[in-house]
């Protein structure tokens, strides 16, 4: 298989989704039985589409559809990001970050969609695969095609599990003509996390690498990270011990990955697929065989000045969370990753040589009035003035980095009492990405404070902050700091079960 992005089957699934319900599709062996599930090509196109879902997108020419679910379900609820002034025209993302929505919410009931139906996707795969003849795929191509399902299916679900207190487990293939399989209740919560983590502990037998047609797919090394995080987060819930130590021994095997030096690069298109990229969604300009999978999120994520489209900033918690430890970079200057990710006015960005796209930070953000100061994202922005000024992009977007393994690592060891090997993990994030000094403190509770402080610089836009709060008992305090006085604890934790779930559904309410 090609790149997935370019496979001409992985647009052509995206048609195939186009039934009444949000989780039938119409099945490629119900075209003809003669004519599909006869080799490894078939099933290589099933794998795309079940990949597809990643987009978020209902037909391949959707260029923003993504951008307009993922960043409001999952990052407007944050503290660390505030809609930008186009947002305000959007009441359903609007209501999002007020804590205001209901459970007939366009955006997070679309989250929902999708993920199920990429889910459906991977069990039409574990379940036809069998009607390809042996002589037409190996043993070894089925093994491996098989976990990869496993995994796709496990990585869906927890995605499910990470925003729905209670999710339905669908671990069988629905048709369009099985309509009596969508009814299914809820499951139990530690049910859940027993299906997730038996789907990504069958992934683990995936190749640790492809070769350079396949850059894309998961592997073990995703598995293992996905596992590690799940155990992470079924410990806190759970409250035992030896959850903490399942996911160390995941994170142990997540090996052949390090931190790359230029933080910027993985979000700008410079650097895909690097070698600290664990897991990542593809995009590209190539146009072969039909392929459409460009975006426009420059224009979402860049603040008007910047040619965008204004509907994300960063929050003055975060600007002031990167300041936090002052100027104290090997350089004398912030730490690194601030300067990666957010444009503002300072002597930095105001330098002559035009470090703004070719401009000071003064010249963009300029009115009748003078220069002024209005923070903007830099991550997942075009590294040029060329990229800027494109109508469309092929920025990937990471979903798993090796940064994240090493810092829930440490969380793990910490919670576990074993703060030294906590304090390594921890200094080589902050000396490859922040060019900062070793931190401070040696006990448990410094050692956790500043976990939460690296996490909250490290990942913004990559919309992990509602997860960590959650798993760390702090939602309610942060929330209610950043003058989010409708988040209630209770009720705003998790995502209610989406209405179009309920009217499909006779056994949910």
């Amino acid at each position: 298989m090609k790149k997935i992005v370019c496979i001409t089957a992985a647009c052509m699934a995206l048609t195939l989704t186009a039934c009444d319900d949000y989780l039938t599709v119409s099945s490629p062996d119900n075209l003809t039985s003669e004519s599909f599930w006869r080799d490894k090509t078939d099933v290589e196109a099933a794998i795309s589409a079940a990949y597809s879902q990643l987009y978020f997108m209902d037909s391949s020419k959707d260029k923003w559809t993504m951008c307009e679910v993922l960043w409001p379900v999952e990052a407007y609820r944050e503290d660390l990001v505030k809609p930008g002034n186009d947002a305000m025209n959007y009441q359903n993302w609007v209501e999002l970050y007020n804590f205001t929505y209901t459970n007939g919410n366009s955006q997070f009931s679309n989250y929902w969609r999708h993920l199920y139906r990429g889910a459906n996707f991977a069990s039409q795969i574990l379940e036809k695969m069998a009607k390809v003849p042996t002589d037409k795929l190996s043993e070894d191509e089925r093994t491996r095609l098989q976990a990869e399902a496993h995994f796709l299916r496990g990585y869906y679900h927890m995605r499910l599990l990470l925003n729905w207190e209670q999710i339905i487990i669908r671990d069988k293939y629905i048709t369009s003509g099985d309509r009596a399989a969508l009814d299914k209740a809820l499951s139990a919560r530690p049910d859940c996390w027993d299906f997730v983590i038996g789907e990504l502990q069958a992934a683990t037998a995936l190749p640790k690498a492809y070769g350079p047609d396949d850059v894309g797919r998961a592997t073990s090394g995703a598995a293992y990270a996905y596992l590690g995080w799940a155990w992470l987060t079924r410990a806190a819930e759970e409250k035992k011990t030896e959850y903490l130590t399942k996911a160390v021994e995941a994170f142990d095997k997540v090996t052949g990955y390090e931190l790359v030096g230029d933080f910027a690069s993985m979000f700008n298109g410079q650097d895909k697929n690097s070698r600290e990229s664990i897991f990542e969604v593809q995009f590209t300009l190539n146009d072969a065989n039909g392929a459409n999978y460009r975006t426009q999120m420059h224009r979402w994520i860049g603040c008007s000045e910047l040619k965008g489209w204004d509907e994300i900033l960063p929050s003055k918690a975060l600007m002031d969370e990167y300041m936090k430890e002052g100027q104290t970079a090997l350089n004398g200057l912030y730490d690194n990753r601030l300067y990666n990710t957010v444009f503002y006015q300072c002597d930095y960005w105001n330098d002559a040589s035009g470090r703004v796209y070719g401009k000071k930070y003064d010249d963009w953000f300029r009115n009748d009035g003078g220069a002024y100061n209005r923070p903007a994202f830099r991550k997942f922005m075009p590294a040029t003035i060329e990229g800027l000024e494109q109508d469309n992009t092929a920025i990937n977007i990471p979903l798993m980095r090796y940064a994240n393994v090493l810092l829930m690592k440490a969380e793990a060891l910490n919670n576990l009492g074993e703060t030294a090997k906590a304090i390594t993990l921890i200094n080589e994030v902050r000396k490859v990405h922040g060019n900062m000094p070793p931190m401070q403190g040696t006990g448990q509770s410094e050692v956790q404070a500043q976990i939460e402080h690296e996490r909250a610089i490290e990942f913004p836009l990559e919309n992990l902050r509602f997860y960590d709060l959650r798993r760390w008992g702090k939602l309610g305090a942060v929330l209610k700091a950043d003058g989010r006085t409708n988040f209630d604890e209770a009720t705003n934790s998790f995502y209610p079960v989406p209405q179009t779930e309920i009217n499909s559904n006779g056994l949910v309410n």
